[in-house]
């Protein structure tokens, strides 16, 4: 293992975000599905709200808009990959034979 390698491991340990994700009690599949769908839902929300005030000329930074709608299409399309993934594993555990 190479010294680069060793000094990230360490910077990822020393990471408080990292030590709450170990020590946090395990949350269950299904709430972890539900916040990501409560966090995607108010995200398309808030780009819906920014698109139309965009759409009467209400927002002067249409750099940030973009942004915030590309981020937003980019989310969704992660909730739909994960439910497409989601269900190919459940058509492989239904088709396995007891």
């Amino acid at each position: 293992m190479s010294p680069q390698a060793i000094a990230s491991i360490a910077a990822i340990e020393a990471d408080p975000s990292v030590i709450r994700l170990l020590t946090a009690p395990a949350s269950s599949f299904g709430n972890m599905v539900t916040q990501g769908l409560e966090q995607v839902n108010s995200q398309l929300m808030q780009s819906q709200a920014t698109l139309q005030s965009l759409a009467l000329g209400e927002t002067q930074n249409l750099h940030q808009t973009m942004i915030q709608m590309e981020e937003t299409r980019t989310a969704l399309q992660l909730i739909l990959q994960v439910r497409s993934r989601l269900l190919e594993a459940y058509q492989d555990v239904m088709k396995m034979s007891i």
